[in-house]
């Protein structure tokens, strides 16, 4: 088994480059942390590299351990590395997902349209993944999905519903081929009450950014614009709260 403690490593180096998107993009990999998200790896068959650990957390780990892919690394080299203020010991280095390059077309999908905050973007596929959505479309302008922020927030979804980076303004045409309704968001007098549309088999919803919601180009293109009731005095609501009461709608 490979023990590192310096710092200055190679290897240490590297995995600190799948902080940032381009890092994860060059290397193929992203970085999970902590029991849990490692726990859903091993249940989901996620392909696992490596699997970073301190002398504590090994000696009390109960996974099943393939010693090959653990490396004992300094509590030094896991604070570096590890996001949280109280990291738990573990990091795991994941294989990124192929993506596939056709969508099925079939089922409920879920279209962030510069959706930017990690904390939205991940109760966003959280919440697809509790309502049974078919996949969620990361468009253009949006975190990435393997952003460790974004990963802490889905809590593992990622490893049960498929997540794809796309451009919307492709993906939406594609939809419309097959008739399959595409819904936007939007405060304005064109846009309907979301409660009069009903659910179909196949749909897709667009949620947009958080300050200027979706964008003019891709809701030229949808069916329908929806809104959600501002009974009280807030100007709107926070985007995954929007999508979550969406999502449900329309099961």
């Amino acid at each position: 088994m490979e023990k590192i403690l310096s710092a200055k490593n190679q290897k240490v180096k590297q995995w600190k480059k799948l902080h940032t998107s381009k890092g994860r993009r060059e290397a193929g990999s992203y970085l999970i942390e902590g029991t849990h998200l490692l726990k859903e790896a091993f249940k989901y068959k996620a392909d696992i590299k490596e699997i970073l650990m301190t002398e504590d957390y090994y000696e009390q780990s109960q996974f099943p351990l393939d010693e090959a892919k653990v490396i004992l690394v300094s509590e030094e080299i896991m604070n570096s590395l590890a996001q949280t203020e109280t990291p738990q010991g573990v990091i795991g280095i994941l294989a990124m997902p192929v993506q596939e390059k056709d969508l099925e077309y079939k089922g409920k999908y879920l279209l962030l349209d510069q959706v930017q905050d990690p904390g939205n973007a991940g109760t966003i596929v959280r919440t697809a993944d509790a309502a049974g959505y078919a996949g969620v479309i990361f468009g253009e302008g949006s975190v990435d999905p393997y952003n460790d922020k974004v990963l802490r927030s889905m809590q593992g979804s990622h490893f049960h519903i498929p997540i794809h980076r796309l451009d919307l303004l492709d993906v939406i045409p594609e939809l419309a081929e097959r008739e399959i309704p595409v819904y936007g968001t939007e405060l304005n007098e064109e846009a309907v009450d979301y409660r009069t549309v009903a659910a179909t088999a196949d749909l897709a919803l667009v949620m947009g950014n958080e300050g200027n919601g979706v964008s003019q180009a891709v809701l030229a293109l949808t069916n329908k614009n929806l809104y959600i009731p501002i009974i009280g005095e807030a100007e709107s609501l926070n985007v995954a709260v929007a999508a979550g009461i969406l999502m449900y709608h329309f099961l």
